[in-house]
């Protein structure tokens, strides 16, 4: 059994003191060990998770095997390598910390140095709508799960559309944020109800936003060239990064460019609303967290619209 000391990449421990819990009529904290098998959006969808743990009393044990861009099928061609050779490169190619120092871990060696209460997967968004990329991958991951953390719940993370002005939508004959959430919640409820998983519906959430009639961003024409670096078009509720300048590593020049698939701090603190109040079972309507760049009518309305897609689920 490896230490449990091994994987854990962010450990969050928060103690009800009595006079809060006295106040507020808290429950006893209490603790969950998370690991997310998944990319960069399971880091976007608990970048605010550990905040509003602490923010309720609880406790958080956080651990990542996540890879850039990473597909369930890539996820598995790293478990098969391991299997076959486990000092493979290959077979470990998640980056952990342990006593200050880079380790690289398997996903087996990361499943089994904790007691996981939950273990998450996720598609890559690029595929997300695409329901034959999850067959057989999707249930090759539950299984290994299974197999190495049985005590814990596997849960399917829903990932995201786009932002509705992203260059994959720029064809609307061929694509469009509608039918990106419309595809890639068919394949997730699909898969989900073959392999008898829970889902954790970001995806629903930050569509509901992205369609508000009354908050949701509506993008506005701008004439890009004449837009010059550091002035961006309004963007006002966008739930993603959006536009955005980079620097040509040649020229040195500011260019802008446009990020509609990540999310940003508003996208972070929605996902982070449902995954607590999924994970806890608290109504995270009361959750006092708010990033100091977030305005609190904007936190409030998303803790809202969090709760209200929780409990229809």
């Amino acid at each position: 059994m490896y230490l449990r000391s091994l994987i854990v990449l962010s450990l969050v421990l928060t103690l009800c003191g009595s006079a809060t819990c006295a106040e507020s009529g808290a429950k006893s904290p209490r603790t969950i060990r998370l690991l997310t098998v998944g990319n960069s959006f399971s880091g976007n969808a608990t970048r605010y998770l550990p905040q509003f743990v602490e923010a309720a009393g609880h406790r958080l044990v956080l651990g990542r095997a996540d890879l850039p861009g990473c597909s369930m099928e890539r996820h598995w061609r790293h478990v098969e390598a391991a299997e076959a050779d486990p000092a493979s490169a290959e077979g470990r190619p998640y980056t952990v910390k342990v006593d200050g120092k880079n380790r690289q871990l398997s996903l087996k060696e990361i499943l089994l140095s904790d007691k996981w209460d939950f273990v998450t997967i996720q598609q890559a968004s690029m595929i997300s709508s695409d329901i034959k990329t999850y067959r057989p991958y999707a249930k090759n991951l539950r299984d290994y799960i299974k197999k190495h953390a049985p005590q814990a719940e596997v849960l399917m993370h829903q990932t995201w559309a786009y932002q509705v002005d992203d260059p994959r939508f720029d064809d609307p004959a061929k694509d469009s944020q509608r039918k990106m959430h419309s595809d890639l919640r068919n394949a997730y409820t699909t898969i989900a109800r073959e392999l008898g998983l829970r889902i954790i519906p970001v995806g629903d959430a930050m569509y509901a936003g992205n369609t508000d009639p009354d908050w949701c961003y509506k993008p506005a024409k701008f004439d890009k060239a004449a837009l010059k670096y550091p002035d961006l078009p309004d963007q006002t509720h966008t739930l993603h990064v959006g536009y955005l300048w980079r620097k040509d590593a040649a020229t040195g020049e500011y260019v802008l460019d446009m990020d509609g698939h990540h999310a940003n701090q508003l996208g972070c603190y929605l996902a982070g609303c449902v995954w607590f109040e999924f994970l806890y079972g608290e109504s995270v309507e009361s959750n006092k967290y708010v990033p100091s760049t977030i305005r609190a009518a904007d936190a409030r309305y998303l803790r809202a619209l969090a709760h209200r897609i929780v409990q229809a689920k």
